[in-house]
């Protein structure tokens, strides 16, 4: 319950209260009022004073008593109507912030699969073209290095050969930013000790510690590939940024409970009292918030960067 409906239900509870306490007086002087017949002294008191028309003030006592009591009632029935309306407020509230969750992840799950589409394309179509093409510049190689007088044919076969091989690597590269390699056929956990292999090439002046505890093999793919992503981009951020020497990766499941992730590193850290966020952590909450879980980012200048993260299991 938050602090506006205790508020309201505070409100209720005291016009609540304020009804009993009425009826109880009510009744009280009731009892009084028959027992020591204060009506007969009453008129026997203000009966020298006639004229100040004394002997009326129970009456308009009565009214005020009544008054009173349709006052403490409309409080009342007004704050059970505000906590109603707070409360079917809340409703709808809640019904539009899991309808975004449920947008954001399928928003999230078309974009994994455009991923996985242009992936399988990229390996399929240009992968082979490329491949075939690089066949066809070895044959001309060969074919120069028999005849006479066409020497300049090898070093275009040659140079055409490099060229084919480089863009062949950035297509790899490509395919593996747009869906982990081994993450369909192998599993989670083989995805991620690929990923940190290659990273470990990439920065070789950090050592790179992973562990991974529990079963991911019956994890959904669509959590699987959050979780991935996190630890990929958590990486780009820390050979972009970090200048870090160490990064420590935990990643632990218990049965039917959620993911829990590590990721921190004692490179330069950060200011997070500086407003704005890069694209990658504002990315990182949006794929873990969409699943439902928790993500929590910190850090200080020259204390590193941490990154915990919660994703539920189901």
């Amino acid at each position: 319950m938050n602090i506006k409906e205790e508020g309201e239900t505070g409100r209720k509870m005291s016009a609540q209260r304020d009804i009993l306490l009425i009826v109880v007086i009510a009744i009280i002087a009731a009892f009084f009022c028959a027992k020591f017949n204060l009506s007969e002294a009453l008129l026997k008191w203000t009966r020298p004073l006639e004229r100040l028309q004394l002997d009326e003030v129970p009456a308009v006592l009565l009214v005020i008593a009544v008054c009173l009591i349709w006052f403490s009632s409309r409080r009342y029935f007004e704050a059970n109507r505000q906590l109603r309306m707070r409360r079917s407020v809340e409703a709808r509230l809640a019904e539009a912030s899991a309808e975004n969750q449920r947008l954001a992840q399928q928003y999230v799950d078309m974009q994994e699969h455009e991923r996985k589409a242009l992936a399988r394309d990229l390996h399929d179509e240009l992968g082979q073209y490329l491949n075939a093409i690089k066949l066809d510049a070895v044959s001309i190689r060969e074919a120069a290095s028999d005849a006479a007088g066409v020497a300049g044919v090898d070093k275009t076969a040659r140079a055409m050969i490099a060229n084919i091989d480089r863009m062949y690597g950035v297509v790899t590269g490509l395919i593996r930013q747009l869906r982990p390699v081994g993450l369909d056929d192998l599993g989670l956990t083989a995805a991620l000790e690929h990923c940190v292999n290659e990273w470990r090439l990439r920065l070789p002046q950090a050592t790179i510690d992973m562990s991974i505890v529990g079963d991911f093999a019956s994890m959904d793919e669509t959590r699987g590939l959050a979780i991935y992503r996190l630890v990929q981009e958590a990486l780009t951020n820390i050979a972009r940024h970090a200048e870090a020497t160490r990064v420590e990766i935990r990643i632990q499941s218990a049965e039917r409970g959620p993911a829990e992730i590590l990721i921190a590193d004692n490179g330069r850290g950060a200011d997070m009292t500086v407003p704005g966020a890069g694209l990658g952590l504002v990315g990182m909450r949006e794929r873990v918030s969409a699943l439902g879980g928790s993500i929590v980012l910190s850090s200080e200048r020259g204390a590193g960067f941490k990154v915990m993260a919660s994703v539920p299991s189901q």
